[in-house]
């Protein structure tokens, strides 16, 4: 098994952990890595030991990144934070010395104890003793001036030979209680010793004045003046975006599905990756979303799964993509962006927590130019002629499906495409279905396009849909029961499964199909139908629309077979029958026809392999 490159072993064989050091933090360290020893000989061993280890570093590097550079407005705030605090200390001080009174009542009790034979004059031990704390009492003010001069004095030499001892712990309070990004012994951290030594300079030197009745002094040194921080905000327990995020994902007003709603959290947890995990909600603005936007106008792609972005924040991804120089999203994902957050943020408006909705206007102009094209009837002769649907090399990853061979796939890569070419359904709502989704009635056999809900029997597959217009029932074009697919679903059946398409899966993001989207319109291109942009799986869609067009179809007769609603919602909201009877909606799909395409050539490849069968030895390619 090959070892993983944070596990190295070193001469002796004891095991180290390779700690990389994150892009932005590496003028922080003295290389790029570090190696931490395991301590340990044995493999095992030092596999738990590495996560544990990661895990320490990782809370680090994420804590530093959190911290901020040193910025002169924390150094005027630093001088000023410690000159007040210091005289605060000062006058609590005197408030706290001995008055008149309790000389008095200290002198009073001597003489009690006088009398009271406690101290006696042939004793000199109980004479000391006795007399101490009284003697102590009328000392404390001269003392604590004593001690005062005698720091102003340390001070001004230290100061003058660039010592600083006696102001360094002053000094990582500070950078403590500030979270700022500043190392013992590095420039900043000297010139902010300088900057409160000086502070303490003057503290002391107004103490001294205050010690003859003199509290009109002011600071002498330039550097002593008022300063303000700005106040970090910091939300109140429940008011935090991603706390109310929570509650409006589980009240889910808009009633979206649920991969779109993961995708909102994870937009939206981008937006407060700007603002901070502190912000209040109530404090989203349109100077906050207006700097968002900035940043996500050069955002680089797939950044999360960037390993040169690892641990960064999306400012220091922006800044550090200046030197990867990876692809930024394009325009409608930063709208994408935009759109979650603004979603969210209506529902803030609603529930009182702003006042207005700071997303809009903010949206990005869309390209009105057509992304996505419909096949021709060449391309689609070329596609189905091709060996992913005729034979290829091997079914194991896409780099082998454009190559001629042996192996048939007859699973989802093979039924999706021409269940999109005869119906103009969506990937993921063809991939998902059930095989009770696939019925007869009156004669017709159609596909039932539904969704499940969270609370549904166990064992049934989640499915979803992107709008509650998209359920509807479509019947299955004369075409594919010619090409087998009713041979297809009585296999799968027979085999034992539920699903009609098994081995299609889910992405990590929840995403179905989304993985062979990508890997088809790669395939495409190495079988020479795509050059660029403008054709993909969504194309076979938009050719079924054209299909019906040319059949002499308007939208609006069509547009429910397609999942698109039609009708105002008031109409949409009486009766529970689907729009488009099923004999109607027959011959709707059967009026789906490209003009010289032949696809005969398929009819004789209808032998069907069961997904959990391994496909037979590969032959060499043609």
């Amino acid at each position: 098994m090959t070892r993983r490159s944070n596990l190295i072993r070193r001469e002796g064989g004891t095991y180290y952990a390779r700690i990389y050091i994150p892009a932005d933090l590496r003028d922080h360290f003295p290389s790029e890595d570090k190696k931490i020893s395991l301590r340990t000989k044995d493999e095992a061993t030092a596999k738990r030991r590495l996560n544990a280890e990661l895990q320490k570093w990782d809370a680090t590097f994420e804590d530093m990144l959190a911290r901020r550079h040193l910025t002169d407005q924390d150094k005027a705030v630093a001088v000023w934070e410690h000159y007040e605090a210091k005289l605060q200390e000062d006058a609590e001080r005197r408030r706290a010395m001995p008055t008149d009174a309790d000389f008095e009542r200290e002198a009073a009790r001597v003489w009690q104890r006088i009398d009271n034979g406690e101290i006696r004059s042939d004793d000199m031990v109980s004479m000391i003793n006795g007399y101490a704390e009284l003697e102590l009492l009328k000392r404390a003010r001269q003392d604590d001036t004593n001690l005062r001069s005698r720091r102003l004095a340390a001070l001004r030499r230290d100061l003058a030979s660039g010592r600083y001892v006696l102001i360094k712990e002053a000094v990582r309070d500070f950078i403590r209680r500030h979270r700022l990004l500043v190392e013992d012994g590095s420039a900043p951290f000297r010139e902010l010793e300088e900057l409160l030594m000086r502070a303490d300079i003057q503290v002391l030197e107004r103490t001294l004045e205050r010690d003859v009745g003199d509290y009109s002094g002011r600071p002498t040194d330039p550097i002593v003046k008022p300063a303000f921080a700005a106040p970090r905000e910091t939300a109140a327990p429940g008011q935090s975006i991603m706390e109310l995020f929570d509650v409006y994902a589980r009240e889910n007003p808009r009633r979206i599905t649920l991969d779109t709603l993961a995708q909102a959290r994870r937009d939206v947890g981008l937006f407060v990756d700007h603002v901070g995990t502190t912000y209040p909600a109530s404090k989203i603005d349109k100077r906050a979303v207006r700097e968002w936007k900035a940043l996500l106008m050069i955002y680089p792609v797939k950044a999360a799964e960037t390993k040169a972005f690892a641990g960064m924040k999306i400012a220091q991804i922006v800044k550090h993509n200046a030197e990867v120089g990876k692809p930024v999203i394009t325009p409608r994902t930063v709208n994408r962006h935009l759109a979650s957050l603004g979603a969210f943020c209506s529902w803030l408006v609603a529930h009182g927590y702003i006042d207005a909705n700071p997303t809009e206007g903010m949206a990005l102009a869309k390209d009105k130019r057509k992304k996505v094209f419909p096949f021709n009837t060449e391309q689609l002769n070329l596609l189905f002629r091709s060996p992913l649907f005729t034979g290829c090399e091997g079914d194991e990853a896409p780099r082998f499906w454009h190559k001629p061979g042996s192996v048939r796939i007859r699973d989802h890569r093979y039924w999706v495409p021409l269940i999109m070419l005869y119906s103009g359904a969506r990937p993921a709502e063809v991939a998902q279905l059930m095989l009770s989704d696939i019925r007869q009635m009156e004669g017709i056999w159609f596909m039932d396009i539904t969704e499940t809900d969270d609370d549904d029997e166990a064992g049934q597959e989640r499915k979803t849909l992107k709008t509650a217009g998209s359920k509807r029932q479509v019947p299955i074009h004369g075409g594919l029961i010619r090409l087998g697919f009713l041979d297809y679903v009585a296999d799968i059946k027979a085999a034992g499964h539920t699903r009609l398409f098994p081995l299609a899966v889910r992405n990590v993001r929840g995403q179905m199909m989304a993985d062979f989207s990508r890997a088809f319109g790669r395939y495409l291109e190495k079988v020479g139908i795509k050059d660029g942009k403008g054709l993909s799986l969504y194309s076979f869609r938009h050719g079924a629309f054209d299909a019906l067009r040319r059949a002499g179809y308007l939208d609006d007769d069509f547009n429910f077979i397609f999942g698109h609603g039609n009708g105002s919602r008031v109409t949409r909201g009486y009766g529970v029958l689907s729009q488009g009877m099923l004999d109607k909606r027959t011959e709707l799909v059967n009026a789906i026809a490209y003009p010289g395409l032949d696809l005969e050539h398929l009819r004789g490849m209808v032998t069907v392999e069961t997904p959990c069968s391994k496909p037979a030895k590969k032959e060499a390619p043609v």
